[in-house]
């Protein structure tokens, strides 16, 4: 197993001055993040849409350099429903997804005998607790947070997952227009290019002074440490490594940091990373090999814009009802005073002479309201609000919500989510719990695995009250079946011949998420239907025993009875001893 970078390590790898030694060449390199950036800018348009109308403080489109506050366009944005659906949907998913507050995840094994295992039970499930208390000290709940409310709004969302040599991690999350992704065939993500604005100061913080351009060096020694500079980063799959080297230039993904406007081959840093360090989860995609998806935002975009036109509307309506347009003829002395209590002067010798509107506003201000309400309610639908908002208030009242609470209620919405989870997992969870139990794994954070796990592919299993609802289907379909085979029994015995009850069991408790350690093992629910049959047996040997004995006795009492009997008295063994005389006649 490979160990973590310490850091002297880290100090070594990234050397002082210019990268004389590498063979990274720039042009090749700026020429993959230009390429990146050109067949991403084609979502720009409809990403600058998104963040105007859905959630205007998402997305770095408008500015030169950052820290510029952008103004809201309320000419635009009006009604805010959308950006509190998208708030209720990252809280939601945060909270039915991977809730902080409870194991939303475990480890196991594809192979149910070894999984079964009790040494690699316990290590397993020591695995997960340690990981999600990696979890709990990093950052990485908000960085999901942010995640949720990215995919909900544009329909993609992307975060960095580093090593930290404190915390174990270090997280970052990217907002829309500020990154570029390329993806391998099967969608996942092997390329990651960004453009950021860093100060002089920040620059030579990070990169330290003798790595920065000579510009930014004479401009830090000038004393003018918050001049803005741009940064390339890019990392890709690293096509010129040699696997059996593990120094950094090895390691399946390279990255590199440059100034803007640098011409030769030097760098800020150059690096790499063992596993792809960037999770870019897509919320939906046309094409698997899509850069980026498209989430409830891209669809809820036209009933948006409606509502802020239904809501233009009614303020135009309310302003001239209230204050409505008015007309005055040439008989007017002066200003028309429109103040409460104001004085308008006219001749009144002429007809229809004075101020009156220009014309009768009637508006049916309770049709204009449900008209607004009905978009409200198709726009939460998109958003899913209503099942979040159910699973929100449960959280908060301390109480955890089951996942037949949650089929029996919004049994719909469930399922209607089914293959956005199963994408999620793919694309976000997965990639997020293997890159942390690599990082966990090379800083010997995680006990010794055992011997039996060794080439061993672990298995990742989701118990959180989403997943676990997404099974409860699973559940309805296998008692069904349960059932059927059961009325066939009553015909046919045979019939449960091809029902294994175990292993139907086993498939009812996974979908159910309930530990491992709960479950007996083949080989212990073996042992123990052998031992009851001993017991039955002995105890059925023990009765038969009882049941002779018995007989025994009142064999035994009847021939004394019989012995004792009084002869000539018309009983019972006068009228045997007749019949036997008879007989013999």
């Amino acid at each position: 197993m490979p160990a973590i970078i310490n850091k002297d390590a880290e100090k070594r790898q990234f050397k002082k001055g210019k990268w004389s030694d590498t063979t990274l060449n720039k042009t090749k390199t700026a020429g993959r993040g230009k390429s990146l950036k050109t067949e991403g800018a084609s979502w720009t348009p409809a990403f600058k849409d998104l963040s105007d109308y859905i959630y205007p403080t998402k997305g770095f489109f408008h500015a030169t350099t950052p820290n510029q506050g952008k103004k809201i366009d309320h000419k635009k944005l009006i009604d805010s429903h959308a950006t509190m659906a998208v708030d209720i949907m990252a809280s939601g998913m945060l909270s039915g997804l991977t809730s902080p507050a409870r194991p939303w995840f475990r480890l196991g094994l594809s192979e149910l005998e070894l999984a079964e295992h009790k040494p690699i039970k316990m290590w397993l499930e020591e695995a997960s607790d340690i990981i999600m208390s990696i979890f709990q000290r990093a950052n990485i709940y908000n960085m999901l947070t942010t995640c949720y409310t990215e995919i909900a709004t544009f329909g993609t969302a992307c975060a960095y997952i580093g090593e930290d040599f404190e915390k174990v991690l270090s997280t970052r999350s990217y907002t829309a227009g500020e990154y570029f992704i390329g993806r391998k065939e099967d969608g996942m993500p092997n390329a990651f290019y960004r453009e950021y604005w860093l100060t002089v100061g920040q620059l030579v913080e990070t990169f330290g002074l003798e790595n920065c351009s000579m510009t930014t060096q004479q401009q830090y020694n000038n004393n003018k440490p918050d001049q803005w500079i741009k940064v390339h980063f890019l990392i890709e799959e690293n096509d010129d490594r040699i696997p059996s080297f593990k120094d950094y230039s090895n390691m399946a993904f390279r990255s590199a940091y440059w100034e803007e406007n640098t011409k030769d081959d030097s760098y800020l840093k150059v690096g790499g990373y063992e596993e792809f360090p960037i999770i870019a989860p897509r919320w939906d995609v046309t094409t698997t090999t899509d850069s980026f998806g498209r989430g409830p935002g891209w669809k809820a975009l036209g009933d948006v814009k409606m509502l802020q036109k239904l809501q233009k509307n009614k303020l135009i309506a309310l302003d001239k009802q209230t204050n409505p347009p008015l007309q005055a003829d040439a008989s007017v002395v002066g200003e028309v005073n429109t103040l409460p209590g104001g004085v308008t002067r006219f001749s009144a010798q002429l007809p229809n002479a004075g101020v009156k509107t220009t014309y009768e506003v009637n508006v049916n201000m309770k049709d204009l309201e449900a008209t607004i309400d009905k978009t409200k309610d198709a726009i939460g639908r998109y958003f899913f609000t209503n099942l979040f908002l159910m699973m929100i208030d449960a959280e908060r009242s301390g109480r955890e919500m089951t996942a037949t609470e949650i089929m029996e209620k919004q049994a719909e919405k469930v399922t209607l989510l089914g293959p956005i989870l199963e994408r999620l997992e793919k694309e976000l969870l997965d990639p997020l719990i293997e890159r942390v139990f690599n990082i966990a794994l090379r800083g010997n954070l995680l006990p010794p695995p055992p011997e039996e796990m060794r080439g061993r592919n672990i298995k990742i299993q989701y118990i959180s009250a989403l997943a676990q609802a997404q099974k409860m289907a699973g559940i309805t379909s296998l008692e069904q079946f349960t059932a059927g085979i059961n009325e066939d029994i009553t015909i046919d015995p045979s019939a449960g011949d091809i029902f294994d009850r175990d292993e139907k069991n086993r498939a009812k408790a996974d979908m159910l998420g309930i530990p491992n350690k709960l479950i007996n093992s083949p080989e212990k629910i073996l042992a123990i239907r052998k031992a009851r049959a001993e017991q039955a047996a002995e105890l059925k040997k023990q009765e038969n025993m009882l049941a002779t004995a018995e007989a025994a006795k009142k064999g035994a009492g009847a021939a004394k009875d019989l012995a004792n009997a009084p002869v000539g008295e018309g009983t019972m063994l006068d009228q045997v001893g007749e019949s036997i005389k008879q007989g013999q006649k």
